[in-house]
């Protein structure tokens, strides 16, 4: 990955402390902090925010690198009630596109022995396919969990694709792959963006053929011309720049790209096989994405604001601790309807004395599977200096 040099990371400090202090002299909003509320506002005036601690300062809406090494860091702590829906110039970018992808409005996509499909015919058949949220298998703490975003998307339906491509066979699994070659090589990734599925899950998950996000054609970044997006499941399973659906047998050796994210996946080691591959899908996981600080009547207060997301049921008990030796709480502010794309949450916060607080959350539930949520990997720290 590229490196954020040291000048990045005193700018993105700096433009965090002008926040904070535009927003003490009562000179920032909270609309133009963007700091919407999740539930009800609390009484006082809004001081700023407390900044996470021991994350790296990766610059965030921005695109740096290239290619494979290419990232673009989303900015939760802009998440709110009035801002569900992740900006096109923001929505995170796992790899860049390739420098040797040309394709000048003219894209083909080949599906099984002789489909071909126009790039052009897949655009005039695109309807909406809802809001979805994608996650990065690699999102982590040291990038600010900045890999996760939503998005309106508009695309054709893979069972449809395969009917448009007058696609019949027997066989019930299916390679999609995208345009995987560099013009550089990589310090931190495999080349080879293909995925093996079987069309059951596919058309369970309602997976489609993405060719648009936000009411706009996909840019180059975000998989233009076509992106496999099936929601519910991790970011690396959905193949950027597809230009070919292959029909497999179920005995078919998994791809590199597979294989790369096994452990991301929580796979039960590298499986040889595809099929022996459990669905890459998010479990039920959640965090906070910013601290805010008011005060009232002289008095200062925090609450906490984060998001719930993945799995396939609604949650229903959403707890929070702040530090282990402490109990874990009832999250005062939440309710989920749906768990595609994410709900907001909110807690309000009254630490008994300065210092440094680990936030963790959990989902009371022994029947929802939270794996990454139970390995501490959502978990973030801010130290409160005043109570």
């Amino acid at each position: 990955m590229t490196r954020t040099s040291r000048a990045d990371q005193s700018q993105n400090r700096r433009q965090f402390l002008r926040i904070v202090a535009l927003s003490a002299a009562g000179l920032l909003t909270e609309s133009e902090l963007g700091v919407g509320i999740a539930g009800a506002e609390p009484n006082g005036r809004l001081l700023g925010l407390v900044e996470f601690q021991d994350e790296k300062i990766a610059p965030v809406g921005t695109p740096i690198g290239a290619e494979l090494d290419g990232r673009l860091y989303t900015d939760l702590s802009r998440v709110s009630t009035r801002r569900i829906i992740t900006p096109v110039s923001e929505f995170f970018v796992r790899t860049r596109v390739s420098r040797l992808l040309s394709y000048g409005g003219q894209w083909q996509l080949r599906v099984g022995q002789s489909g071909r499909l126009e790039i052009s015919s897949l655009r005039a058949a695109s309807r909406e396919m809802g809001t979805h949220l994608m996650e990065c298998a690699g999102n982590v703490r040291l990038t600010r969990f900045g890999l996760i975003s939503v998005a309106d998307w508009t695309g054709v339906p893979i069972d449809e694709v395969l009917d448009r491509a007058r696609v019949k066979s027997e066989t019930s699994w299916v390679d999609i792959s995208g345009f995987d070659e560099y013009a550089g090589k990589s310090a931190t990734s495999v080349p080879g963006a293909s995925w093996i599925f079987s069309l059951e899950t596919l058309k369970a998950s309602g997976a489609f053929l993405a060719t648009g996000m936000n009411g706009q054609s996909l840019t180059p970044d975000h998989g233009a011309p076509l992106r496999l997006v099936v929601p519910g499941w991790y970011g690396c399973a959905c193949i950027k720049w597809v230009n070919r659906i292959t029909l497999v047998d179920d005995d078919v050796e998994a791809t590199s790209q597979m294989r790369e994210y096994a452990i991301r996946t929580l796979q039960q080691g590298v499986p040889t096989l595809a099929r022996d591959f459990a669905p890459a899908t998010i479990d039920h996981a959640a965090m906070p994405v910013r601290v805010e600080k008011w005060i009232s009547s002289g008095k200062v207060s925090y609450r906490v604001v984060g998001i719930v997301w993945g799995g396939s049921v609604p949650v229903k008990d959403l707890r929070i601790q702040f530090n282990a030796e402490e109990d874990f709480v009832p999250v005062s502010g939440f309710r989920q309807i749906r768990t595609d794309p994410w709900t907001l949450w909110t807690h309000e916060w009254s630490p008994k004395a300065p210092g440094n607080y680990s936030i963790r959350l959990a989902i009371a539930d022994p029947a929802v599977r939270t794996r990454k949520l139970d390995l501490g990997m959502y978990v973030r720290s801010v130290e409160i200096s005043e109570v």
